[in-house]
């Protein structure tokens, strides 16, 4: 797998992820393609995970603090996980477009779950973006 990273000063380089060798202790590798001296690392499975749930903590905290401003989508535009912008939490569980309408399953922080049906076209004003 190849991701596009950047560095402090906005340098781009290659990240190359890939299982480590068949033969000897269980590895994951990680290369980085594009810098000076490039780099190579090797990590186990557990560590590769560990990073991998780091990295997704990290990017819902960036995304959840550029969310400070609402945002505002059409009700065919929904997806699961959007959180409407409302007093009470409220997160998109399933969305089915039915001719000009959409039936949209909502969830609150609570647990209960209940349908609204909404023009296609309706404004639906979002805190966060999934």
């Amino acid at each position: 797998m190849s991701i596009e990273i950047r560095d402090t000063e906005g340098h781009g380089a290659t990240l190359e992820v890939a299982p480590g060798p068949a033969e000897g202790p269980l590895q994951v590798g990680i290369r980085i393609e594009g810098t000076p001296a490039g780099a190579s690392w090797s990590c186990s499975p557990a560590a590769a995970r560990e990073l991998a749930a780091a990295l997704l903590a990290a990017a819902a905290e960036a995304e959840n603090a550029r969310a400070a401003e609402p945002v505002t989508v059409k009700a065919r535009e929904l997806l699961r996980g959007d959180v409407r912008d409302a007093d009470r939490l409220m997160t998109v569980e399933a969305v089915r477009t039915e001719g000009g309408h959409v039936q949209v399953t909502w969830t609150s922080g609570s647990g209960r779950s209940w349908s609204q049906m909404y023009d296609a076209d309706a404004d639906i004003r979002l805190r966060r973006r999934r």
